[in-house]
């Protein structure tokens, strides 16, 4: 990068030394006669070049974590940067809060009440939250909010473990810079499910080193979770009284019981490797022991039941958006806990972790409130309690008491919180996102990120050190092909696609081994989304069987065999040289409006063999079916005579032969009807095998091209519309500067100032020049500024690539390193140009202010006045 920067310098210094060259040559000679009798541009001059001076550029350094120099506070609004009288107040009671506890609780650490905020300025914690109801569907569940929480953030750890945070950030300073710390986290999801109407609550507590630190490489991908399939038990039919008794066992009952000792020894020593090989493993995954278990700061969120139909009590882990059971062993304790109108103190021991918590917040005694007047109703009295506090004038005083202490808490200073539908979209900070689980790697991307329309990714390994791939699910979106998901077995080498409703064949689900022609694959289709009501395809490379559903014809099931192919010269063979069939069997569903003697439930064309044998429905009454078999003989014989249908050609088994005599004309018939099925049935069974190919060839071009579906209402990536859009921009912006430049008048502002019909006078002349050259001047100094502030901009953004790559350094791609090395180098040749054309700015600022000084000399509207002072 150093190489492309010295040569970057090079060539910019060459152009500008050219530029300079060939504009001073132009400029300098007749303005050197001039300067010498005009002092007072002599004195603009200077002025000029002395303001020009004074603007200078300084390359800020880049902050390497999340802190209040990364942000911009002068836009700001007023109530991040101050408090109002209300707010005062409550930090007055919030103080002498504080002071009360620490006196009564000496050995308590202190409570985080009121941290300063991006502006250096104190607020209380409750005030912090924002309860906010997105105006997308999918954020209106638990669930989904925090896993969008999860994946919009950065995580960035607290600057001191054992302590809580200096400062607690607004949301939307959090979701502009896209990072933050576990409170930073705690607070937008909490102020997501108040506005979609849970009961939550952010907590100041103490987690598990796992859980502070994000590491979930000890936790198993709940994506590789395999749900259980509930197994109905079959029900017993009870035994009859007078039912048939079942033969006699004969087996011997001593062979049975050795063979139940070998099984059940053997089942003794698998189970005993089992459980060696498990303590194994949990010994290699066994964590080190943290010499700060229990002290670890932590914040996450408690959702308790009653609200949005909740019937339990539970926690969630804002950084990996799982949720929990209030008793689980990684949250160590609780301080304190808060929402948006009210802050209460955990009163109980947690020497046993949260196990033991009640989180009734009515009750004073376990949770100590700061305000009064909440909507927690207070705890339930017993009937002897309340017996004593029947007294009404002990009543009314209470009251009174209660109304006088009763304080409000504030609205929030925090703005209203908005996540625009570019980045709910992108999700992911830099639309990409890496999290690492025990024996699997999860990866997500932003849609359209990739050009194969890739949106996540799961590698298992079977490993802990995640070295030997055992198999990878990818999972897809927006693609032309309507592929959904990939899976990827590395063991066995299958892979099987899934497809969404839409693809051009229908196709459900692929699993092929490999994608050449006529191997082992099976294919499902959306059955109703074809004509032909095909529900499913297997392949070898022998035979091809399928399964119909809901046909008019009633075919169910259709299997050929195939022989091996006649060698032959051309360029596709599968197409033009297809694989000889050899037999043809077919399955047919029971027509209720054909008897069964009649209705065919299985044929089989033979077709080397020129036989063709047919198997008829059974009766209801009846145990075997009727059977046909014909021997499908050629027409016409060596002499062109024509051959008679004779008994031996049809071999005919009847179950009732007296009910059915068929005579000769009705074989006849059935067997040249038969012969028509079965090139109608060869023909079928090619084409299914030009669908194979034509669906394969479909798939290797969608591999290919990587082709999206945009959407046309999605304006920023549909290309078409946006060229189309742009390019009726540029002819408007084009027609409107040839109409600017045909009006263009540099005196027409100012003459404009006079009387209309008035001759012009000396003395307006030489105000309308000095005007004249007063407004470039400072047309020339806005400029400057206006470079500067492109340098600055430049500058920022490559900051910002400069921190994304510190943090995301372990986990980047070698084409991510590239893509960020490039970018570097665009950057700062961009940013070396802005610097070249300040510099050059102001060297030919003071050419140009001299340059239009003679061109007013020369204007025929001022000449005659300006004789005299030349």
């Amino acid at each position: 990068m150093e190489v492309l920067k010295e040569k970057v310098e090079e060539e910019a210094a060459a152009t500008e030394q050219a530029e300079v060259a060939e504009r001073g040559e132009k400029l300098l000679r007749p303005l050197d006669a001039r300067r010498e009798e005009a002092p007072m541009t002599q004195e603009m001059l200077r002025d000029l070049e002395k303001k020009l001076s004074e603007i200078e550029i300084v390359v800020p350094e880049q902050p390497l974590t999340f802190t209040k120099d990364s942000i911009d506070i002068s836009k700001l609004p007023l109530s991040y940067q101050s408090n109002t009288l209300k707010e005062e107040h409550l930090l007055q009671v919030a103080d002498n809060f504080s002071r009360q506890y620490s006196h009564l609780c000496p050995d308590r650490v202190p409570l985080f009440l009121h941290p300063l905020n991006e502006c250096e300025v104190p607020k209380f914690v409750s005030t912090t939250i924002r309860p906010t109801l997105m105006p997308y569907p999918e954020l209106y569940n638990w669930d989904s909010c925090a896993q969008f929480v999860s994946d919009f953030l950065s995580m960035v750890p607290l600057p001191d473990p054992l302590k809580p945070p200096s400062h607690l950030y607004s949301s939307t300073t959090v979701l502009k810079h896209q990072k933050g710390n576990c409170f930073d986290f705690s607070t937008l999801l909490c102020s997501m499910l108040i506005g979609a109407g849970y009961d939550a609550y952010c907590i100041n507590g103490y987690g598990s080193q796992d859980l502070c630190h994000m590491d979930l490489t000890r936790d198993v991908c709940p994506l590789t979770m395999k749900h259980k399939e509930m197994v109905r038990e079959e029900e017993k039919v009870p035994s009859k009284k007078y039912a048939i008794k079942p033969p006699r066992d004969l087996s011997s009952r001593f062979e049975q019981e050795q063979e139940m000792k070998k099984q059940e020894e053997m089942k003794g020593q698998e189970e005993k490797q089992r459980r060696e090989e498990e303590a194994r493993l949990l010994e290699v995954e066994k964590a080190k022991i943290d010499p700060l278990h229990g002290l670890r700061v932590h914040s996450w969120v408690v959702v308790l039941s009653g609200k949005r139909e909740v019937p339990e009590s539970f926690f969630i882990d804002p950084f990996t958006a799982r949720s929990y059971s209030t008793q689980d062993d990684h949250f160590l304790g609780i301080e304190s806990l808060w929402n948006h109108k009210n802050y209460w103190i955990n009163m109980q021991d947690c020497w046993n972790g949260c196990k033991d918590l009640i989180f009734d917040l009515g009750d004073p005694v376990r949770w100590e409130y700061l305000l009064l007047g909440t909507d927690k109703s207070h705890l339930s009295l017993t009937e002897e309690e309340d017996d004593g506090m029947n007294d009404d004038d002990d009543v009314e005083n209470l009251g009174k008491e209660d109304e006088d202490k009763s304080f409000d808490m504030p609205p929030s200073w925090v703005e209203q919180i908005e996540i625009s539908p570019e980045a709910f979209e992108t999700r992911c900070p830099s639309g990409k996102k890496v999290i690492q689980y025990k024996r699997a790697k999860l990866e997500k991307w932003a849609p359209y990120l990739n050009s194969n329309g890739l949106v996540c990714r799961l590698t298992t390994y079977e490993d802990l050190e995640c070295t030997k791939t055992l198999e990878i699910k990818e999972w897809y979106q927006n693609r032309e092909d309507m592929l959904e998901l990939k899976h990827i077995n590395k063991s066995t080498g299958l892979n099987i696609d899934y497809f969404k409703p839409g693809h051009p064949q229908a196709l459900r689900a692929h699993s092929y081994v490999s994608m050449q022609p006529e191997m082992d694959r099976v294919m499902e289709f959306y059955e109703t989304a074809r004509v032909d009501g095909l529900v499913k395809r297997e392949e070898t490379p022998s035979s091809m069987t399928e399964h119909y559903r809901g046909r008019s014809d009633f075919l169910s099931y259709r299997h050929v065999d195939f022989g091996p192919r006649v060698k032959k010269l051309s360029l596709n063979s599968a197409e033009s040289n297809p694989r000889p069939m050899v037999k043809i069997t077919e399955r047919f569903s029971r027509n209720p409006k054909k008897p069964a003697d009649e209705d065919v439930a299985e044929r089989a064309f033979l077709i080397q063999e020129e036989r063709i044998q047919l198997r008829y429905h059974c009766r209801d009454d009846h145990i075997t079916a009727s059977k046909r078999e014909f021997l499908r003989r050629t027409e016409v014989d060596s002499k062109g005579n024509k051959i008679i249908m004779t008994p031996d050609m049809c071999i005919s088994f009847e179950v009732e032969p007296m009910e059915h005599t068929k005579k000769l004309l009705y074989q006849y018939e059935a067997m040249m009807k038969l012969r028509n099925e079965e090139k109608l049935s060869r023909h079928q069974a090619w084409e299914s095998e030009l669908e194979v190919l034509e669906i394969l060839k479909l798939q290797e071009e969608e591999d290919d091209a990587h082709t999206l579906a945009i959407s046309i209402y999605d304006t920023k990536r549909n290309e078409k519309s946006k060229e189309y859009r742009e390019a009726m921009e540029r002819v408007m912006h084009e027609e409107h500067l040839r109409q600017v430049e045909a009006q263009l008048d540099y005196l027409a502002p100012f003459l404009a100032q006079l009387p209309p019909g008035n001759k012009l006078t000396r003395w307006q002349a030489m105000c309308i020049k000095d005007e004249c050259l007063s407004d470039f001047k400072q047309r020339l100094i806005d400029k400057a500024n206006l470079i500067q502030a492109c340098f600055e901009k430049e500058t920022q953004e490559l900051q910002k690539k400069q921190q994304w790559y510190q943090e995301n350094q372990v986990t980047l791609t070698a084409e991510d390193e590239d893509w960020y090395l490039s970018y570097c180098s665009q950057a700062m040749f961009r940013i070396r140009i802005l610097e070249q054309r300040l510099n050059r700015h102001k060297e030919l600022a003071p050419l140009k202010y001299l340059a239009l000084e003679e061109k007013l000399h020369k204007d025929p509207r001022l000449v005659e006045f300006l004789k005299v002072f030349v």
